[in-house]
């Protein structure tokens, strides 16, 4: 029997914009996401580090986006 993490948890969207205080508040999401489920998005970090560097990418990626 397979259980789903994600099925009890509730992400909050990640914030658009370019400011350093939004990049943060993002990095901390995403990582609060990976302790309570162990992923991010589809992928399973083996280690707490390679995590903060996938949520590090991820900000950045997201605040070079336009919309």
């Amino acid at each position: 029997m397979h259980i789903n993490k994600l099925a009890n948890y509730k992400t909050m969207p990640l914030k658009k914009g370019k400011s350093k205080k939004v990049i943060s508040e993002n990095i901390e999401e995403i990582m609060h996401s990976y302790h309570q489920t162990g992923t991010i998005g589809t992928s399973t970090p083996e280690s707490n580090e390679k995590a903060q560097k996938q949520a590090i990418a991820i900000a950045f990626d997201m605040a070079k986006k336009k919309k």
